[in-house]
């Protein structure tokens, strides 16, 4: 078969079947120079100048995401901070945008503090409410239409080729974060997204061990083009080995995302009705109000992040949380051991997130110790809180 005709799964397990040309080595080379060797008559190597606008280990990454989101053109850069950023500051001062009520905590942190002092005239809409969006939608001066789905952290889920339909029809972008879905489960530029945003540091990594964002792009426009410039000129590039680190992630990354999307649903299954948790936040659960989107637009998983409130309020979750012994009480996502964390104290005294909130991402450990686990931190928070009632009684 030609390398045209094979499956996603199999190109990026084979890193593109891309062979090193000097060595015949089937693992990428690292390409760690920073700069190339002008020839005689003024021209470079392969047009490359300096590797903070071009360098190959970079353009190896770029290539196999590209082709796993179906984008013309991909961009790493150094934090999914930085990916996005670049997208939002690509934007003129008196840019109107319309951003998901529900996202990353530190996007909106950032808009907050910094995006409307850029200039940007910023709009939160709860991307569930396609009326909501058509009203907030201004034709001519909204620029771009900024959605995750699923939303971090209680998983709302956007209808994207609605919202897509919208937006384009007022002129403004689609720009989607799909660091949660992954192109394994949903690829948002088949439902009309113009760009499409990633943490690398989470699933297309993989092993908690890279700092690294994406940007791509269904065109190579005018705004794809100030987007390059802004990479180029703010230096917001990783390093090569963080690139070669991310290639190497990338190959195992179906079957990171099927096993950790696996585990997940048996996990929010078993603990849906759990009289120690008050709800189940995952969209795999057909309870879930944006499951039916969910199932239309996620291919072969619903992802392996969910969110539990745990009944008791704010003690009783801080109270699980202390108590795990498998899950690792840390932040991020996406990476192949299984994590929890009390997602509001992350975010501070302004977070929207319910104080009773745990969310957890699911890695690729045996569902039976990470369900034994949960099930022995809830006892142990329950038996805890009883103690301290009959202590007051």
């Amino acid at each position: 078969m030609k390398g045209s005709q094979l499956l996603p799964e199999t190109l990026v397990a084979q890193a593109l079947g891309e062979v090193d040309p000097v060595s015949g080595g089937l693992t990428p080379p690292i390409s760690l120079s920073t700069n190339y060797e002008q020839l005689p008559d003024g021209s470079y190597h392969q047009a490359r100048v300096y590797t903070r606008a071009d360098n190959p280990t970079y353009e190896h990454a770029e290539r196999m995401l590209a082709m796993l989101e179906g984008g013309s053109h991909c961009m790493l850069f150094a934090s999914g901070m930085a990916a996005a950023i670049a997208v939002f500051q690509s934007l003129l001062p008196g840019d109107h945008v319309v951003v998901s009520r529900v996202l990353y905590w530190g996007v909106r942190k950032w808009l907050a503090e910094f995006g409307l002092s850029w200039g940007l005239d910023v709009e939160f809409v709860d991307m569930g409410d396609l009326a909501a969006v058509q009203v907030a939608l201004r034709p001519g001066s909204t620029r771009l239409v900024w959605v995750e789905t699923p939303a971090n952290p209680t998983w709302e889920v956007s209808d994207l080729r609605a919202l897509c339909d919208l937006a384009h029809a007022a002129g403004a972008r689609v720009a989607v974060d799909n660091t949660v879905a992954t192109p394994v489960l949903t690829r948002p530029m088949e439902f009309g997204a113009d760009l499409v945003v990633h943490s690398a540091t989470k699933y297309l990594n993989g092993h908690s061990d890279v700092l690294a964002g994406a940007v791509l792009s269904i065109r190579n426009d005018p705004f794809w083009q100030r987007i390059r410039s802004w990479r180029r000129t703010a230096g917001a590039v990783p390093g090569p080995f963080e690139a070669w680190l991310l290639v190497r992630g990338m190959r195992t990354l179906f079957l990171r995302v099927a096993r950790a999307s696996e585990t997940a649903l048996i996990i929010a299954r078993h603990f849906e009705n759990h009289p120690a948790v008050r709800a189940v936040l995952y969209p795999g659960l057909p309870s879930h109000p944006g499951h039916a989107i969910a199932a239309r637009q996620m291919t072969g998983g619903f992802g392996g992040m969910l969110s539990i409130r745990v009944a008791g309020g704010a003690e009783h979750a801080r109270s699980v949380l202390t108590a795990v012994k498998v899950f690792k009480r840390a932040t991020s996502l996406g990476g192949v051991e299984s994590l929890i964390e009390h997602r509001s104290s992350m975010e501070g005294p302004s977070s929207p997130v319910p104080d009773d909130l745990l969310r957890l991402s699911i890695g690729i450990e045996a569902p039976k110790d990470l369900l034994a686990d949960l099930e022995a931190a809830l006892e142990t928070a329950a038996m805890a809180a009883l103690g301290a009632s009959g202590a007051t009684g």
